[in-house]
């Protein structure tokens, strides 16, 4: 096994494997690790280079033709993509995505069959709920989100898990390790958050929704094997993937249902003691946020736990270049919503769907690091770029 520099990405060969996770040959290792390190390069490199460019050049230079500094974020992006550096930097770091994705394909497409009978044979039918003829919102279907062909959702085969297995194969790279072997940093970092602020909480039920395959929920469902846990998602191929992954990593208080987090009927009212959704909200729309919102409320217990775990959301605070730095997702990697919803009150449409604003709590969330990863790293709740990102926290205690 090769050695890793501590000032780098893991080399993809400490990535964790399960028995639904796809195996790669020595090239395609390789080809992981290079788009890991260049992903790093771009980030702890080049990108200082955007900052120093937009003070030394395009910001004099709007100065100059506006009499102004920028008012927001859209001016100071207007004017970056004019300059040289930005165009490098994103240029770069959109045929990254695209690279990943396609490296992805490669590893899994020469494989599928193999991953299908496996991942048929360790689905317990009784924690796997499709449904016949289920329409995915069209919301989701606009886009291939993060670049990736076919997004979460499309089925090139009866049965499909491609677009799972390329998602779980390359988070590795694409996080850089900063998620750990398994990718599940982050729903270890909600278990710390939750037994530190609320140390009594002992939820029976508890709701996930935009699961995915499960990367975020699996931890918690863990962390709470007395619970009943039901993750929803509307992509099939997902839903397959994640619950033969949860067998596979003996994870067995999970339920992966298919439906529309915005219209959940299925379920009664108050019939959830905890409801969250990590990184799921900037993939929606505003219509369907509202819609979400209010099922949440109806959803959710006395007593019970919201939280939603997300980007940070733009503020007078925030500089006016980091917000339009913050804003690449959304015209560089198929991510329509993201700058609309970093740009709302979260709490203002709480407020509107029926919880009351002394109900609402914030905070922030850190990916619990992986120390044999990341060997300096301490495991602690200050986050450490590039090695444990951090994300804050709109939710609710309902009374």
């Amino acid at each position: 096994m090769s050695e890793r520099q501590d000032n780098g990405p893991p080399d993809y060969r400490h990535v964790g494997r399960h028995d639904v996770f796809p195996e790669t040959d020595h090239d395609q290792t390789e080809r992981y690790n290079f788009l890991a390190h260049l992903n790093r390069h771009l980030a702890t490199e080049v990108m200082p280079g955007v900052s120093e460019a937009y003070e030394a050049r395009v910001l004099p230079e709007f100065v100059k033709n506006e009499g102004r500094t920028p008012n927001h974020r859209h001016e100071v992006r207007r004017a970056l993509t004019k300059d040289s550096v930005f165009q490098t930097w994103s240029a770069l770091r959109r045929n990254t995505m695209e690279m990943r994705q396609q490296a992805g394909r490669s590893v899994v497409l020469g494989q599928l069959g193999g991953l299908l009978d496996r991942t048929e044979a360790l689905i317990n039918e009784g924690r796997l709920k499709l449904k016949e003829g289920f329409a995915v919102p069209s919301h989701l279907t606009a886009v291939d989100h993060h670049c990736m062909p076919g997004s979460y959702y499309s089925e090139l085969l009866p049965g499909d898990v491609s677009g799972a297995a390329n998602y779980d194969s390359g988070m590795f790279v694409t996080t850089g390790g900063a998620l750990g072997r398994y990718t599940d940093g982050g729903g270890h970092g909600v278990v710390r958050y939750v037994r530190r602020e609320f140390p009594d909480f002992s939820p029976k039920r508890i709701l996930d929704i935009g699961c995915g395959l499960g990367h975020n929920v699996l931890p918690i469902a863990a962390a709470f094997p007395d619970a009943e846990v039901i993750a929803v998602d509307a992509g099939a191929p997902m839903l397959r993937y994640g619950a033969a992954r949860a067998e596979s990593l003996g994870v067995t208080n999970v339920t992966f249902v298919q439906g529309d987090v915005a219209a959940l009927d299925e379920f009664e009212d108050a019939s959830f003691d905890w409801i969250q959704s990590t990184m799921f909200l900037h993939e929606t729309s505003y219509k369907e946020l509202k819609r979400i919102m209010r099922e949440t409320r109806r959803l959710i217990a006395p007593g019970g736990l919201v939280l939603h775990i997300e980007q940070p959301c733009y503020s007078e605070t925030m500089p006016v270049f980091e917000q339009a730095m913050r804003d690449w997702d959304a015209f560089y990697n198929n991510e329509p919503f993201w700058t609309k919803l970093h740009e709302i009150s979260l709490d203002a449409y709480m407020i509107d769907a029926g919880f009351k604003a002394e109900e609402l709590i914030h905070g922030h969330v850190v990916a619990v690091v992986d120390t044999d990863l990341f060997p300096s790293a301490e495991d602690d709740d200050a986050e450490d770029f590039g090695r444990k990102p951090a994300w804050e926290i709109t939710g609710a205690r309902v009374a």
